[in-house]
């Protein structure tokens, strides 16, 4: 009997630190990449999938903002790009659009060089609103301040996910972003659109990080 005791506690004790290795595996958060900043809330647009429904932790930053929280609203069934579901925002004819901010939990200095990444599509059904649209990025020290433009996308016209690299320098700092759906301008009118998004990353420094990222 006695000699059996410490074996016991050696298979015990091995079985207490693997208990608490994959604990803290599983609950403790994930190290920074070298050059990471800081990261959106609810980056990939997670929530229970429902039209006109502004995802947690995100705020409408236009008027009649009614983003739709994706798969199954409005006949979109493209798969998640990652997780769960994803955001989609539509273009009007009446000139409308819909756009969404986030105050940043850390501020971006004037000057420097910054980027981030997002996978952007289209549907080709959006209840009428099938038109591809461009993404628009700004930037701006205020809840939903448009004070400077980052970044402006091509047309998405691809049904498929895509990824695009936001990279932009400040000429201010920043602590709210801003993201929405916006008209193609060598069309000269205003149209119903759809674009679709998911999958943010954090915000790197450019450079080394940005070669880091991209392994």
């Amino acid at each position: 009997m006695f000699n059996s005791l410490p074996g016991s506690l050696i298979n015990t004790n091995s079985l207490n630190i693997l208990k608490c290795f994959l604990i803290m595996v599983i609950f403790c958060p994930a190290a920074k990449l070298e050059g990471q900043i800081t990261a959106f809330f609810n980056s990939s647009y997670e929530g229970e999938a429902r039209d006109a429904v502004t995802p947690t932790g995100w705020l409408q930053c236009e008027d009649g903002t009614t983003p739709d929280i994706l798969p199954g609203p409005w006949g979109v069934y493209l798969a998640p790009a990652d997780g769960n579901s994803y955001m989609g925002l539509i273009t009007r004819k009446d000139g409308s659009y819909e756009s969404v901010g986030q105050r940043l939990p850390q501020t971006l200095k004037m000057g420097n060089c910054y980027f981030f990444k997002l996978m952007l599509a289209r549907a080709l059904t959006y209840n009428g609103f099938n038109k591809p649209t461009i993404l628009r990025v700004w930037g701006g020290s205020d809840r939903c301040d448009k004070r400077q433009k980052l970044y402006e996308s091509i047309p998405i016209v691809h049904v498929d996910w895509k990824s695009y690299t936001i990279r932009f320098k400040p000429k201010k700092d920043i602590d709210f972003i801003i993201i929405e759906a916006f008209y193609n301008g060598k069309l000269q009118y205003t149209y119903n659109g759809n674009i679709l998004i998911d999958a943010i990353t954090p915000i790197y420094t450019c450079d080394k990080a940005e070669l880091v990222v991209n392994r």
